[in-house]
């Protein structure tokens, strides 16, 4: 399975600190999904999904407090620059979403082998505003929660055949436990 989203250079770590100052808006040394929301942009002068930024915060939350500090801000804002290059690049009439087809083309080059109408499907579940596509903060959720729950599922398929056997509670006990 391939890896993603895309690298970019390194940031400069006085810019950085610099951002990051500026998002702590009550000085606690941390930043909240609260402050991390309004910080960042979809492109679309709308604000970021609250629930992407609640995945983000999970993902580089090291010390699980709920936040992040100067160290995991540096990690989550590459993160952030490496999906945008992803997006744009899948974002092929540069429309700042993305449709069906383009999102069929992101998830087959990052492996996955899903129908259409699986794909449908998924811009369905992670298109906030019913217009047929998704934009770049749902395409952060929609790959973090594909990936999460492929990953899940391999727990259980041994032999990668993509077919598991598993009790009810135990599907229960994995989909609860996952952090999506």
């Amino acid at each position: 399975m391939a890896q993603f989203p895309y690298p970019t250079e390194t940031i400069n770590r006085q810019f950085l600190w610099d951002v990051f100052q500026r998002v702590d808006k009550d000085r606690s040394g941390y930043i909240s999904a609260d402050e991390l929301q309004m910080a960042l942009s979809n492109g679309t002068w709308t604000p970021f999904n609250p629930e992407t930024v609640r995945l983000m915060i999970g993902m580089f939350d090291k010390q699980n407090r709920g936040s992040i500090n100067f160290e995991d801000f540096g990690a989550l804002w590459k993160y952030v620059n490496d999906w945008q290059a992803c997006f744009r690049s899948f974002d092929r009439d540069n429309s700042g979403n993305i449709d069906c087809n383009e999102l069929k083309a992101a998830l087959t080059t990052f492996g996955y082998r899903l129908s259409d109408t699986l794909v449908q499907t998924m811009l369905r579940k992670f298109d906030r505003f019913g217009k047929g596509t998704i934009l770049f903060d749902d395409f952060i959720q929609c790959c973090i929660t594909l990936h999460t729950l492929t990953s899940a599922f391999r727990q259980f398929d041994q032999d990668q055949d993509g077919i598991i056997t598993i009790h009810y509670e135990q599907f229960l006990s994995m989909v609860f436990s996952l952090k999506i």
